[in-house]
């Protein structure tokens, strides 16, 4: 019994070792190949302009008093006319989100003498999403004649650039087989398959956000001075080709 399965534990073992060999040497055949083959390594990208349809504001109220309370109650009036004001402006109660609430104390330097408490300030800052962009400019002035103090700036975004994207893809990958076929040309050598293809992330360029706007400017009608101009789709590719002579 023991010569029997003695016997089949080392036919087991040579079968492994033959197999483990004929694996190796069949990886051996296919990392050769791969190192013989000619490649072009390429990327390239996409682009589509179109005009945003959406965009968003910062902007917040900072009250300040003598004490902690006053100081938060103060800016809890002031916020609630401004939120008024942009439902008046057809701002929808789910576009609009707190994004920061603070409290700090504020206090006075003197040379050579301890800080003073001077008392306290409250600052709300709210995100608005404003989908019809013709409501922008009066959503602005409304906050603005209402009582905002704190305006961090204006930025346009797409609600859907699907579209936008599929575009500038076909771009990106015309770009990338134009590139390599002036490639191949120019070595003497002609494409002969697409070995992968692999996609970054897309991206919206952005128009650059409005400045604060100064209290002097606030005071005035700024519905005119707000465009959006265009945006930027962006999608980049990379791909490696095999190249034959």
């Amino acid at each position: 019994m023991k010569t029997i399965f003695r016997a089949a534990l080392i036919s087991a073992l040579l079968a492994t070792v033959w197999v483990s060999q004929a694996a190796f040497a069949q990886a051996a055949s296919c990392g050769d190949a791969s190192s013989r083959a000619t490649t072009l390594t390429l990327s390239a990208f996409g682009e589509t302009r179109m005009a945003p349809d959406m965009a968003r504001l910062d902007l917040g109220v900072t009250t300040e008093a003598p004490t902690a309370a006053a100081a938060l109650n103060a800016n809890a009036v002031q916020m609630t006319k401004v939120m008024t004001a942009l439902t008046g402006a057809v701002i929808q109660a789910k576009d609009i989100q707190t994004s920061n609430l603070s409290l700090n104390a504020q206090y006075d330097y003197e040379a050579n003498q301890a800080p003073k408490l001077r008392g306290y300030q409250a600052s709300n800052t709210v995100t608005i999403l404003v989908h019809d962009l013709s409501k922008l400019g009066q959503a602005l002035d409304a906050t603005v004649k209402a009582g905002v103090n704190q305006v961090n700036g204006v930025s346009f975004g797409i609600r859907d650039p699907s579209a936008a994207a599929y575009a500038a893809r076909q771009k990106a990958v015309e770009a990338l087989m134009a590139k390599a076929g002036l490639y191949a040309k120019a070595s003497h050598y002609k494409v002969a398959r697409l070995i992968s293809l692999s996609e970054g992330s897309g991206y919206q360029t952005p128009v650059a956000p409005l400045p604060t706007l100064a209290m002097a400017r606030m005071e005035k009608d700024v519905a005119g001075s707000i465009s959006g101009g265009e945006l930027t789709v962006r999608i980049e590719v990379s791909a490696v080709y095999e190249l034959t002579q």
